[in-house]
C-alpha cells in the first residue's frame, strides 16, 4: 500500500526543502518517544514521520517517490545491477541508485544514455549490493571562540529509534557559520550487513559580544580615552592567539582603524587573516566647569569644521 509521505508531514507536494524540514522538526518533537514514554501509537507515528522525512529530504529519493510512489525503494529488486555514481564535489561519498528501476529491459542501454549526461562522473558496478543506511542531518551551535581556534564539542543526539547518544565532535580551526561536518557511520544502520549511513552536521556559530568576522579577518571596536586619542598611547587588545599591543597615533579620531597583520583567523587554508581595531573615543558622563572652559580654549586654539563636507 502506497504511503502518502506529504500527507504524513502535512505539507503540499510542491513544498520547499525548508518547509519539509520545519514540518519534520515540529512532528518529531511532538511524537518523539522521549516526550511520549510508553505510548506505542506515538512511537509508530514518529517512525512514519522519520520514514517520510528520509525520503522527501533527499532530492533524489523525492524525485523517485514522486514518480513511482513509496514502492520505488523495493521496485526492481534483483532485476539488474546496482550502480554508484560520484560526481564533482561529492566529497568522496557515493549516492546509490538502481538504474534498472527506470530502464527495465533496456538495461545498460538506458544507463549509457544517462551516463553520457553526467559529463565527467564515474560509475562503478556492484552486483548484489545492499543499500547502506540513510544519512541523518543535525545542527549544532558552537561558541565563537571554538569556531576560530578549534576544539571539541559534545553533541546530544536522539536517534530515530528513541535512543539518546552523546558524540564528541572535533571542530577544526576556522570553522564558518553554515559549514558542514560529515561523521561517517553515525547515521541510520543499514539493513542486514550493509554499512550505516552518515551524520551530516550543520555548524552554527554563536555571535561574539565584541568581535565580528569578515572572511578570515576579525574586526573589533576598541574604546579609548580622549587623552589616549589626542596624545597617542600603547593599548592592549585581545586576539585568538593572545593579547597584543597596538600603538594609537597622536591625534586619532573615532573611527580610525588600526591593522594588526596576521592576527586574525588561521583556518589552515592560506595565511591567517588580519585584525582590524576601530577606535572609539569614550568621554566621561559629566564634566565640571573648569574642564569645560579648558575644552573651549582648546577648540579656539585648534578650530575644526568636522561637518563641512556633509551633504544631503
Amino acid at each position: 500500500m502506497d504511503e502518502d509521505y506529504y500527507k504524513i508531514l502535512g505539507v503540499k507536494r510542491d513544498a520547499s526543502q525548508k518547509e519539509i524540514q520545519r514540518a519534520y522538526r515540529d512532528l518529531a518533537r511532538k511524537f518523539h518517544p522521549d516526550m511520549n514514554p510508553n505510548d506505542k501509537k506515538a512511537k509508530e507515528k514518529f517512525q512514519r514521520v522519520q520514514q517520510a522525512y528520509d525520503v522527501l529530504n533527499d532530492p533524489e529519493k523525492r524525485e523517485l517517490y514522486d514518480r513511482y510512489g513509496s514502492s520505488f525503494q523495493s521496485a526492481g529488486a534483483g532485476g539488474g545491477p546496482r550502480w554508484t555514481y560520484q560526481g564533482p564535489g561529492a566529497g568522496g561519498s557515493f549516492e546509490e541508485f538502481d538504474f534498472s528501476q527506470l530502464f527495465g529491459s533496456r538495461g545498460s542501454e538506458g544507463f549509457a544514455d544517462i551516463f553520457r549526461q553526467f559529463s565527467g562522473g564515474r560509475a562503478q558496478g556492484r552486483r548484489g549490493g545492499t543499500p547502506r543506511g540513510s544519512d541523518l542531518e543535525h545542527a549544532v551551535e558552537i561558541p565563537f571562540q571554538t569556531a576560530v581556534s578549534g576544539g571539541e564539542v559534545t553533541l546530544q543526539l536522539h536517534r530515530p529509534d528513541g535512543r539518546a547518544e552523546s558524540l564528541a565532535v572535533k571542530i577544526p580551526a576556522g570553522m564558518e557559520d553554515g559549514n558542514k561536518i560529515r561523521l561517517r557511520g553515525q547515521g541510520e544502520p543499514g539493513s542486514g550487513r550493509a554499512k550505516p549511513g552518515d551524520l551530516l552536521l550543520t555548524v552554527r556559530v554563536a555571535p561574539h559580544p565584541y568581535f565580528r568576522r569578515r572572511g578570515n579577518d576579525l574586526e573589533v571596536i576598541v574604546p579609548v580615552s580622549l587623552g589616549e586619542a589626542a596624545l597617542g598611547a600603547k593599548i592592549d587588545v585581545p586576539t585568538p592567539r593572545g593579547t597584543i599591543t597596538l600603538t594609537v597615533p597622536r591625534g586619532s579620531s573615532s573611527g580610525r582603524r588600526l591593522r594588526a597583520k596576521g592576527q586574525g583567523i588561521a583556518s589552515g587554508k592560506g595565511p591567517p587573516g588580519d585584525l582590524y581595531a576601530e577606535l572609539r573615543i569614550v568621554l566621561p558622563g559629566s564634566i565640571d566647569d573648569e574642564t569645560a572652559e579648558q575644552i573651549r580654549a582648546f577648540e579656539t586654539r585648534y578650530p575644526l569644521h568636522p561637518r563641512a563636507e556633509l551633504r544631503w
